[in-house]
This record gives structure tokens, sequence and C-alpha cells, in this order.
């Protein structure tokens, strides 16, 4: 009875000693496992784990750098990069708190449906923008609130101080800061910066908690002179709209040129648009007319048609041309006239003064098709201007073995034929740079071969046969005092549906000043004009009298014509108040050219072909 609880009492103490033994080896070897898997992890596979850290928390993130800037060519900003902010949340972090996306929303300012329809379809994302280049303070008002998963991070927005002045021409740059159109997608890769790289240390909620290493720095994007003159763009601005007010016009362009460099000083059109407030904008206003849009150029034709038959010999400023009895029959289907009367017979020189199209036709006739065509075509008609401005039109010019029985008449007075208003000033600025045709520019100092399109005694001359216009012809309200004008006027119908719109005119003037040494090409076109006529003359050359009278003195160009000024001056000096002039006094009163009399302006003729049959 004794030795039993002895032997169990042993079996007990037994008992607990292996079980101690077989805890401490099993520990013993989790032990030696654990030791082994991190000398494994630590030594062995070291990378793979380091890159699987890396992937949670090392991020590469882009440091922000700005566009470069765009200056007028006396360095005045026109297109500058500022300073936001761009607020973004981490999707999956937002979704956990569905209590606070309320408040997000509000403090959003968006609709709470929106904000969660959009975190939901990017549930697997940890990155989403809820609101881009905003200003810093209103970030700084949403990060306020502190809610889990939402962060901000600096970018650039442009801006434009000029606004709609200069819309056009500078285009504008998308949410992510790159151009669209203009000059600013001309010159995107120019302009555009390279953003630098930065490694940082991100916790679980996406705040950066170490800068590791900057791996690229940002390198901010180079500045652009631009040729233009932001004065002068304003001011071709300005007086562009009184006019399109005043005549109840739908459309007008302008474009200023340098004619000796090709630089643009200034191109305008009208309708524009805000640059600012892009969101806004109609695409039919971002179009820039004066390089898109291809309209044929009327009377504006008929200098240049005249200087190739000089440049052929066939008739000189003074040879004789019977435009009687005032009027053409074109292949026994239509009847081309002068406007409003027969012109009897004129030399070359009246042929341009009084903008006959009889004359035109007839001294047309006396060139080979294919002499004129190649002629036309070298003064950068049916051809792009070249001046890199994205979209900018050829034209239309239609070569010889194309053309039916009316071709050759109608292109001599500006019909059958389309182009761009920058090709007008283009030509215009061959006429005033001795025969060289410059390709335009919008940078400042950008030159390129000019080549000899006409001999530079005959473009002196077809520039002294256009100063009649404005002294003699229907172009008196071009003139500005102190200096001699050469230019033409020019008013054509507007194409439309294959014929020509009831009603529609484009009232042209192109010019040149100062004519003894031109400095500045210039065109007007004024579409649809509805109130106080029509006439290229009436219309389009006041305005180029308003602009170019700022801008000759903008540029400090000297007068040609002091005799006069001086004249004006001497005429005024004893009428009450004249001290209190101005000291350069409107050069033609509004009385000059009598208004009633359609003889004073140029005229489209009365009968025209159809578009199809002309083209």
């Amino acid at each position: 009875m004794t030795a039993a609880p002895s032997k169990n009492r042993n079996r007990a103490r037994f008992n607990l000693r292996g079980r101690l033994a077989l805890v401490l080896g099993a520990m013993g070897l989790c032990s030696v496992s654990l030791v082994g898997r991190a000398a494994y992890v630590q030594l062995i596979n070291h990378d793979f784990y380091q890159r699987q850290g890396d992937a949670r928390f090392l991020r590469e993130i882009p440091i922000p750098t700005s566009r470069g800037m765009i200056t007028d060519r006396n360095g005045e900003p026109v297109a500058v990069s500022s300073p936001v902010e761009s607020v973004w949340g981490n999707p999956q972090e937002l979704l956990k708190a569905p209590d606070r996306l309320p408040e997000l929303a509000q403090a959003l300012g968006v609709p709470l449906d929106h904000l969660t329809n959009r975190l939901s379809q990017k549930a697997d994302k940890e990155f989403l923008y809820l609101k881009r280049r905003i200003n810093p303070d209103e970030a700084q008002k949403i990060l306020a609130h502190k809610i889990p998963g939402v962060f901000s991070q600096r970018e650039f927005r442009r801006f434009y101080p000029q606004g709609p002045a200069m819309a056009h021409v500078l285009g504008f740059t998308n949410i992510d800061d790159r151009g669209q159109e203009g000059l600013e997608l001309a010159f995107d890769e120019w302009l555009s910066g390279t953003p630098g790289v930065q490694k940082v240390i991100r916790d679980n909620r996406g705040r950066i908690v170490e800068n590791v290493d900057l791996i690229r720095s940002a390198q901010p994007g180079k500045d652009l002179t631009l040729s233009i003159d932001r004065r002068i763009q304003y001011l071709a601005h300005r007086e562009l709209r009184n006019a399109l007010l005043e005549h109840q016009a739908s459309s007008g362009s302008i474009v200023i040129m340098d004619v000796a460099t090709g630089e643009v000083l200034a191109m305008v059109n009208l309708p524009t648009y805000n640059p600012n407030a892009i969101d806004r904008v109609k695409p039919d206003a971002r179009r820039n007319r004066a390089l898109t849009d291809m309209i044929e150029p009327g009377s504006t034709m008929k200098p240049l048609t005249v200087s190739t038959a000089l440049k052929a010999g066939v008739v000189t400023p003074s040879t004789l041309v019977n435009t009687n009895p005032g009027y053409m029959a074109l292949n026994s289907r239509y009847t081309i006239r002068d406007v409003p009367r027969n012109n009897g017979v004129l030399t070359v020189t009246g042929v341009i003064t009084k903008s006959s199209n009889i004359g035109s036709i007839k001294i047309a006739e006396k060139l080979p098709n294919d002499y004129f065509y190649e002629s036309i075509h070298s003064f950068g008609y049916g051809q792009k201007p070249g001046s890199g401005f994205p979209g900018e039109s050829a034209g239309m010019l239609a070569p010889p073995d194309r053309w039916n029985g009316l071709q050759k008449a109608t292109m001599s007075y500006g019909y059958g034929l389309a182009v761009t208003p920058l090709q007008i000033a283009r030509a215009y600025s061959a006429l005033g740079n001795g025969g060289r045709l410059v390709t335009p520019t919008f940078v400042k100092g950008q030159r390129s071969e000019a080549p000899q399109v006409l001999d530079p005694a005959i473009a002196r001359e077809v520039v002294g046969m256009m100063e009649t216009v404005v002294t003699q012809g229907g172009a008196k309200r071009a003139g500005v005092l102190g200096y001699r004008v050469a230019g033409k006027t020019g008013t054509a119908r507007i194409a439309s549906g294959g014929g020509y719109a009831k009603g529609r005119y484009a009232s042209f003037f192109a010019g040149l000043v100062p004519a003894s040494n031109p400095r500045f090409a210039a065109v007007v076109v004024i579409n649809d004009s509805q109130e106080g006529g029509y006439f290229g003359g009436l219309v389009a050359a006041p305005v180029f009298h308003d602009v170019m009278d700022g801008a000759l003195r903008l540029m400090d160009v000297p007068p040609d014509d002091i005799e006069a000024w001086l004249a004006a001056q001497a005429k005024n000096a004893g009428k009450p108040g004249a001290a209190a002039q101005a000291p350069v006094p409107t050069p033609i009163a509004d009385d000059a050219v009598d208004t009633t009399d359609p003889s004073a302006f140029d005229a489209p003729h009365a009968t025209l072909p159809a578009t199809g049959a002309t083209r």
C-alpha cells in the first residue's frame, strides 16, 4: 500500500522534466529558426526586402519648375508663371473615413456625391487630384480641416497681364502647364522647364518624414523675347475694337510688320478671348484670323499685278490704259465694271489711283499666264509665310493649268485667289523693302534669308503709285500728318456657299509708312460692316491712320513730310484754342472726303462671277 504513491511521484517528476526539455528544445529551435531567418533577410536576401520596404515608404516625388517668361520686344512681361497649390488625396485612406467626406466636399466646394464617385472610381489608387492650381491661401483652408489622406503640392499657373489684347498671339497653356495654342504651343519645348526629382520617405499617412536624396534638380524654362510691342499691340486692339463697334462689324484683324526684318510688331484679331479664363471661351473665338482665315484680297492685289507688268517690261508707270466704256464682258456671261463710273483713259499709275478693275484686267492680259502666276507666287501667295506660328494657312493660288477663262482676269483685281492678312502684309513688306521678301517672325532679332523678288527700282515706282491712293484717291483718311503714306484700299465680297453672300463685304487697307523709306507695313481687315458704309477707304483706312499715327511716334520714326506738318501748324496757329492743341494736330478732317460720293472710295465691281467659276 505504501509503494504505489512513491512510484506515481517518480513518474510525475519524470514527466515534468521531459515536458520542460521538450518546451525548451522547441523554443531553441524557434530561436535558431528566427535567427536564421533574420540572417537570411538581413544578409542573404537583403536587396529584395529593402526594395519591398522602399516601395511602401520611399518615394521619388517631382520638384515643380516654372515655365519660361515671355516678354515683348522691350522686356515687358506678357506671360508669366505664378506659384499655386494643388490639393490631392489618397482615395484608399479617404474611403476608410466616410464620416469626414461631407466636410471635405464642403471645403472643396463640390457636391458630396460627385466626390464620393470620384474616390470610388480610384479606390485602388493612392493619388487623386481634388482641386488643382488654386491660391495657396485657399489650399491651406482645405488642409486646415486635417482630414486624413488630404495633402497639397506646389505647381505653377500661367498668367497673361495683357489679357484679351494678346490672346491670339500668345495662346494659352492647359492645366498641366503645356502650351496649347499660339506661341505657347510653337515654343512649348523652349519654354517648358525640366521638373526635378527628389527621393523622400513618407509615413503610412503620406507625410514626408525625411528627405533622402536629390536625384535631379529642377531646371526652369527658358525665357522668350517677342518681336511684338505691347504698346502698339494694345493701340491696334483698341482702335480695331472701336471701329467694329462704330460700323457694327462682325470681325476684324490688324497686322503690323517691320518691312526690313519681318518682325511682327502687332497682330490683333476680334472677337478675342481672355486667356486667363479659358474654360469659358468658345473654340471659334480662339482662332487667329490673321493667320488662318483665307479671304479674297480685292483691290489690294492691284499693286502686285502692276509690279508684275513693270517687271515684265510690258508697261511703264505712264503707259496709257483705255478703260472705256467702264465695263467689260468676260466669256459672254459676266460683266466687270469700274464703280461708280467710267474712268476713260488712265495711266498705269492712274489704274492704281482710281482702283480700276478694267485697267487691271487689261494690264494682266499683256502677261503670259505662267509669268503672272510665278510672280504672284513669288510674293508669298499660295505658300505658308513661314512664321512658325501653329496653323498658319498657305492660302489658295491655283496654278495656270487649273485656270478657267476668267481666272487671270479676276485675279488681277483680287478675286479667284485667297490669302491671309499676314500674307498681304508680307507682300507689301516686299514692296517697301526694295523687292526683298522677308519671312515674318514673332521672335525679336530672328532673321532669315530674304530673296529678291522684284527689282528695287520697280518696287520704289509701285510705292510711289500707291502714294497717290492716299493723296488723290479713296484713302485720304489713311494719311498721317508729317509722314508720307503709300497704300491701297480694297473692298471684296465675302464668299459663301459656292458664291457670294448678299450684303457681306470685307473692307481692306494695306499700307506702307513712311513712304520715302518704308519702316512699317500694316494691313487692316474689317468684315461685315453694317453701319457707315463698307468701302475700304471709309472703314479700314481710318483705322490704319489711328494706329500708325501712334505707332510711328512710339517707335521714334522721324517724319518724312515735315512741310505738311508745318503747314498744318501754321493753319491752326490763328485758331482759338490752338495753344491747347496737341503738338501734332489731326491730319485730315472728317469732311476731307465726301462720304456721299462713292467715287471717293474703292468699291467692289458691280457684277461678279460666282466663286465656283473663278477658282
